[in-house]
């Protein structure tokens, strides 16, 4: 595939930096509401403002209910949740060196997918922290069996990662097999990759998790470059490859299984998503880790929106990713990664 000229990857990196605001404020317009519009939402929000008349007192307390109930912190998840399953999987390829792991790859998703429905049937352990623990153990268990001598190839981490996937993902049916029908309405909902849920107390609990994973990725930024030149080049420079290497993959898991235990499985966005950013950026991590946070966030906001807006009924957002991002890696897998493309995976 030819290279991206420096306009053009200019462009894609703003759109990367400016596209999520405008994105966020058009998304608090849209979407169904009985007995107003978005030009109904324009005034109310101008008359909260003072800089035009306030509508009526009943109109504008439903509109005030469905924007800043309803729609907002749903808008908030969406980008929470999309930002930090690209920026996990643009870790994850640079920490692994592979260009196509992400968190579905690598049984990460799965993992977190039963951990939080364990936590959901279970009623006694945290959300937020069975996703984490059982997310963590499914990357370990992937890598630990497509480990050899000289590191692990993309065939055998792709191997172990649908090994590991489909323990996890037979774990979570048999919790799904033995959940009361009213629990299992909300797994199966749930595992689809769903928003329409979300809530102030959502955000709250994946806010704190995926702040610290956010910072702790931004920290380590630099370092992903290093550890993408190989262990014996990270050693070179003074550094210690498996310490630097699990101060990535932790908090890699973290934002990546806090994603999962609040809006469920969302596919593709992990393993899609980082390519179009480094098309945007270039290979450098120190601006991919920043960028992956805009992209990612802006798409999924952008995607649930139309979810939400286009049918009378709602289908789960996790479809949409999937049916959308899917192309575009095909597209990526056919003139970057295939033999006799330059790229070759093997």
């Amino acid at each position: 595939m030819r290279e991206k000229t420096p306009r053009a990857r200019r462009w894609l990196e703003g759109l990367g930096w400016g596209a999520p605001l405008p994105l966020m404020a058009a998304a608090l317009l849209s979407g169904p509401a009985e007995g107003f519009g978005p030009r109904e939402v324009l005034a109310w929000a101008a008359a909260a403002l003072g800089a035009a008349p306030a509508p009526a007192a009943e109109q504008a307390a439903v509109i005030a209910a469905v924007v800043l109930d309803v729609r907002l912190p749903r808008i908030l998840l969406a980008f929470l949740a999309g930002a930090s399953l690209t920026v996990s999987g643009n870790a994850l390829q640079a920490l692994f060196r592979n260009p196509l792991v992400s968190p579905d790859i690598l049984g990460l998703t799965a993992g977190a997918a039963f951990g939080a429905a364990l936590a959901l049937t279970a009623g006694v352990l945290p959300l937020q922290g069975s996703a984490f623990a059982f997310a963590l153990a499914a990357v370990g268990l992937t890598y630990g069996i497509a480990r050899q001598r000289g590191g692990a190839s993309t065939v055998a981490l792709i191997l172990s990662g649908v090994i590991v996937s489909g323990v996890f993902t037979a774990l979570l049916t048999i919790v799904q097999f033995l959940a009361d029908p009213f629990k299992l309405q909300t797994i199966v909902h749930w595992t689809l990759g769903n928003l329409h849920n979300a809530s102030w107390a959502k955000v709250g609990s994946a806010a704190l998790p995926m702040g610290l994973g956010w910072v702790g990725l931004w920290l380590m930024r630099w370092r992903m470059n290093v550890i993408a030149l190989g262990d014996d080049e990270t050693r070179a420079v003074g550094l210690n490859p498996e310490k630097e290497k699990l101060l990535i993959l932790v908090p890699a898991t973290l934002v990546a299984s806090a994603s999962v235990a609040v809006a469920g499985i969302i596919g593709m966005i992990g393993l899609a998503l980082p390519h179009v950013v480094r098309m945007a950026a270039g290979p450098d991590n120190r601006r991919t880790v920043p960028l992956s946070l805009g992209f990612g966030g802006g798409f999924l906001v952008l995607v649930d929106t139309f979810s939400r807006s286009t049918a009378a009924f709602e289908l789960p957002v996790g479809i949409f990713t999937t049916l959308l991002a899917t192309p575009v890696f095909v597209y990526l897998l056919k003139t970057r990664f295939l033999p006799g493309t330059g790229r070759d995976v093997a």
